[in-house]
């Protein structure tokens, strides 16, 4: 099985600029990650090399920020760290980086006084637990190497700030060091091979992260160091480094790697021969998490986002059906049909065991591609008929009768939702009291997944016997089909209105009308499919997705920046999502079969340059509108990767990429 390789060389990596734009990530299948730049200098409150999910897949806390290493040899200290102290970078290991490459796992070279070592990095699945090793490749001679540990034990939203409340005290023994920081957070062990360790407790200050100021948050952080580790070293010799929440007594960090490594390596079994479909499927690897004792759902994006339904439902086709994970799939449906609330989809699940929201409209829709999907992939007729039926039923029920936010079906068939200061619709930004785009009534993408819903439904409830309830919804789809051209046809501007309310119709252009020429069941063909596509391909299509309004419409914002009620007022106001690619890309290739296909893989080839940039090996949320389309928020994100996946499964592009 040939290893897949994204490489960053030293010209490259000893720019700072250039070494802190990339970033890398590792996941523990619990919500748990490591996460840093290629510089190792962190940039955010949510880069660490430990951060656990204590009550999988929340209740996240970045435990181990940090641990910088220093080469000394013959008294000469080499410092491969890098740390932003706001009117200084100190020190700047980058500079002695080699290479950085991205195979299975992050590695980073150093070359330090002739001494060249190998890092390695990974988590290990269904484990908080990191695993580090530094290989020593060439050492002229015999030389010592330190290790400084940084500590916060914090929230993974929070900074932590010095105080005499952490606990200074800690145990060694036989190289595993034990501190348990505060009263509430959970005991940390870090365990190096052949170590030992000095211990001088000291607070280090006014750590400054550069994208948490542009994004208008508090960057200034205090981190605890409680002493500093020292192995001896000649060429040939391999430090091991164990961080848990377990006490790694009697473990192996080379046999967690190599237990990892296989694992990783099944993944792609089954996964065509080619770099782009293999990326993704690692990639896809890091969202699909454990929740509860027995159920999976999926982390919606990191560093920040926990689980959301919208998110999971559209994500799952292509992180699940794409790479044959049909039966974690099959979890994440029944996870989700535990929390049905009168017809509706939790629209996320919170930290600190919050109460479940319910407010979205389409998540709950998105459920029933997901079903249909799922049943097409695996042929599970008993799962489907005898858990999904009766939550499908249950949805239908109450969206026929009514449900909270007002939504119900109206007379014509279409789907009403929205009410005054709540977002509803997957363009959900709201700042304050503010909701950005409220788009309340009938929005066009909503109207689209519910003939879909009805048309699956009707489907499942043949494949059941129960044929006159099936024929009735049939009925149901098509009076929904009717109205749905009648009512949300443009003629004068040739494309869809997004939100039509009684006489009120929305005309602005954003991308949200792909979903009536896709999904199971596409409402719209022909000559109008073939005008809408390209008024979206002149004004919504970038290299990167589709950006959500058109750049001619006067509340279009080409760069996402600022405070968060500035960034949230750019979200869905031009701002580029790369999930989008998946409808647009399905309807493309279904209007232009042979010829959209080569189109659609051109753009896929064009944008997987994006796959060596910002999130190594990952696909990022958002970009700007604007060129140069700069990447923003998450660095890695479920929909992006499982949309794309998707349609490279479900048409077979990877036999052209």
């Amino acid at each position: 099985m040939s290893i897949i390789s994204l490489q960053k060389d030293k010209s490259f990596l000893s720019n700072y600029d250039n070494s802190v734009s990339c970033e890398w990530l590792e996941t523990n299948g619990l919500g748990g990650y490591a996460s840093s730049t290629l510089s190792c200098c962190n940039t955010r409150r949510y880069h660490g090399l430990l951060v656990a999910a204590l009550v999988p897949p929340a209740e996240r806390y970045v435990l181990v920020n940090k641990m910088d290493e220093v080469i000394v040899i013959r008294d000469v200290r080499h410092e491969l760290g890098c740390n932003n102290y706001g009117d200084v970078i100190t020190p700047q290991g980058f500079t002695l980086m080699d290479e950085f490459r991205k195979e299975l796992f992050p590695h980073f070279y150093f070359n330090a006084g002739g001494v060249q070592i190998k890092k390695t990095v990974a988590m290990v699945h269904s484990e908080n637990t990191t695993v580090i090793l530094y290989e020593v490749l060439e050492a002229p001679i015999e030389c010592m190497m330190e290790f400084v540990p940084f500590i916060s034990a914090r929230g993974y939203h929070e900074l932590s700030h010095a105080n005499e409340t952490i606990n200074k005290d800690v145990d060694f023994q036989n190289g595993t060091l034990r501190i348990k920081a505060y009263e509430t957070s959970p005991e940390i062990y870090i365990s190096i091979s052949g170590a030992s360790f000095q211990h001088h407790p000291v607070w280090y200050y006014n750590f400054t992260y550069a994208e948490e100021k542009a994004r208008g948050q508090d960057d200034r952080e205090d981190l605890f160091n409680p002493g500093t580790f020292q192995v001896q070293l000649k060429k040939g010799d391999i430090i091991e480094i164990i961080l848990s929440t377990e006490n790694p007594e009697e473990r192996n960090s080379i046999d967690l790697l190599k237990q990892e490594e296989r694992r990783r390596k099944r993944l792609l079994v089954s996964q065509p021969n080619n770099k782009v479909s293999r990326l993704l499927a690692l990639a896809a690897d890091q969202f699909i998490v454990r929740r509860e004792a027995t159920y999976l759902s999926v982390i919606a994006g990191y560093p920040w986002f926990t689980d959301w339904s919208r998110d999971t439902m559209i994500a799952l086709p292509g992180l699940c059906l794409a790479t044959g994970r049909f039966d974690d799939a099959k979890k994440i449906l029944a996870s989700y049909a535990n929390h049905v609330s009168r017809g509706m989809l939790p629209n996320r699940f919170q930290d600190h065991n919050l109460p479940l929201e319910y407010n979205n409209v389409d998540g709950t829709l998105w459920y029933f591609i997901a079903v249909y999907k799922y049943l097409i992939a695996t042929g599970d007729k008993k799962f489907v008929l005898r858990e999904m039926l009766p939550v499908l039923h249950n949805i239908i029920d109450w969206h026929f009768h009514g449900t909270q936010y007002q939504i119900k079906a109206d007379s014509d068939g279409l789907l009403f939702a929205g009410e005054p200061g709540i977002q509803l619709t997957w363009m959900d930004a709201k700042a304050g009291d503010w909701v950005v785009t409220p788009r309340i009534g009938k929005p066009v993408e909503v109207n689209a997944l519910w003939y879909n819903a009805l048309r699956i439904y009707a489907a499942v409830l043949k494949l059941n016997g129960t044929g006159k309830l099936a024929k009735q919804m049939k009925e149901k789809a098509k009076q929904v089909r009717k109205n749905f051209v009648t009512q949300f046809w443009n003629a004068d501007l040739q494309y869809l209105y997004d939100v039509v309310k009684g006489d009120e119709k929305d005309s602005a252009l954003r991308p949200n009308q792909l979903l009536a020429l896709g999904l199971c069941f596409p409402l719209i063909k022909g000559q109008k499919a073939e005008a809408i596509l390209k008024v979206i391909k002149d004004k919504l299509l970038t290299p990167v997705g589709l950006r959500t309004l058109s750049p001619d419409h006067t509340s279009y914002k080409g760069t996402y920046s600022g405070n968060l009620e500035e960034r949230d007022g750019a979200y869905h106001q031009g701002t580029v999502w790369s999930w989008l690619f998946g409808p647009y890309l399905e309807a493309l290739i279904r209007i232009y079969d042979t010829e959209g296909k080569k189109e659609a893989c051109q753009i896929i080839q064009n944008f997987t340059l994006h796959l060596n940039q910002a999130g190594m090996g990952t696909i990022s949320e958002i970009f700007d509108g604007d060129a140069p389309h700069m990447q923003r928020g998450c660095i890695a994100q479920a929909w992006s990767v499982g949309e794309l996946l998707r349609v490279i499964n479900e048409y077979r592009l990877y036999k052209y990429l």
